[in-house]
């Protein structure tokens, strides 16, 4: 493979990382075409295909999966180079990739902005997804540094925690429900609950406490985001268990209200989490050491 190139690693990379030659164009600046003749040039140069379609879907090979563990150690060596030349010129910049959850989202921009302020040569990218996506970037070793609730089990990793994350069950303003002074769990069971989709870590948090408690809702409908989430309740629509990071304003404004269910809020953390062996760049060590100095009270900040 000695006639690869760069720019066709990082092409590969990124079809890889969003399983779309569409979406990787569009992130390259690139057309698809150019997209996938750089990828048809690897793939001869490797001699085996690395990509292979599965109806609509576009799936890596074992050689493509192979293939992105070296191309994204490639990339943090070149990257380590250009934060090793700016470090010595006193430029204290660098490249931050930065991939958060959905709930996170609330937060992570104001969080970085700060960061932004004292670090200004940091050329910052953030991803959002659920919970499986971040941790299949954490996984491929495609994101410096993830925000998450909790780490994910099977990977060796190195978690920090920078925050308390409150979750508890909300409601519509005028649910019959909302003006008790206290309730238990066992009197939402005829409720239906407005649920994330599986995948999601609020999802997941809120299976474990149910579990826990033996309790099963009456009725759920899955939704794929959080603001959806809301509106639906704000509508009248269910209840939903929720972290209380994403519902700030609206509880602040009066359109949603937090239910005063024993045992809630039920108290997470979260974390900055990274592989247990990964390199950091002197940007990422800049930013965990930020975060896990200074998160709690910024994080608190951003989201009342």
């Amino acid at each position: 493979m000695r006639s690869i190139t760069l720019r066709q690693l990082r092409t590969f990379a990124e079809v890889a990382r969003r399983l779309s030659f569409t979406a990787a164009a569009k992130a390259l600046h690139l057309t698809q075409p150019a997209v996938s003749m750089q990828v048809r040039q690897l793939e001869a140069a490797a001699g085996l295909p690395l990509f292979e379609h599965v109806g609509k879907r576009v799936q890596l090979t074992e050689a493509g999966r192979e293939l992105l563990r070296y191309a994204t150690g490639v990339a943090d060596l070149i990257r380590e180079a250009d934060d090793a030349m700016k470090a010595l010129q006193g430029a204290g910049g660098g490249e931050l990739h930065i991939a958060v959850t959905s709930t996170a989202k609330y937060f992570a921009p104001k969080v970085l902005a700060e960061f932004r302020r004292e670090h200004p040569a940091v050329r910052v990218r953030l991803t959002v997804s659920n919970r499986e996506a971040v941790v299949r970037e954490l996984a491929d070793n495609t994101a410096d540094l993830v925000l998450m609730g909790r780490a994910p089990r099977g990977l060796d990793t190195a978690a920090t925690p920078i925050a308390r994350h409150p979750l508890a069950v909300i409601a519509a303003p005028d649910h019959p429900l909302a003006g008790r002074p206290r309730l238990r769990l066992s009197q939402l069971a005829a409720e239906t609950f407005l649920i994330r989709e599986r995948g999601s870590g609020t999802r997941a948090a809120m299976e474990r406490v149910f579990a826990d408690r033996h309790f099963r809702p009456a009725e759920t409908i899955e939704m794929s985001s959080n603001e959806t989430i809301k509106q639906a309740v704000m509508a009248g629509m269910g209840v939903s268990f929720l972290s209380l990071h994403t519902v700030g304003l609206e509880v602040a404004a009066g359109r949603l209200r937090v239910l005063r269910v024993a045992g809630t809020p039920v108290m997470r953390d979260w974390y900055v989490i990274h592989r247990q062996k990964k390199r950091l760049s002197q940007a990422a060590h800049a930013f965990k050491s930020f975060l896990t100095e200074r998160g709690a009270a910024l994080i608190e900040r951003a989201i009342g």
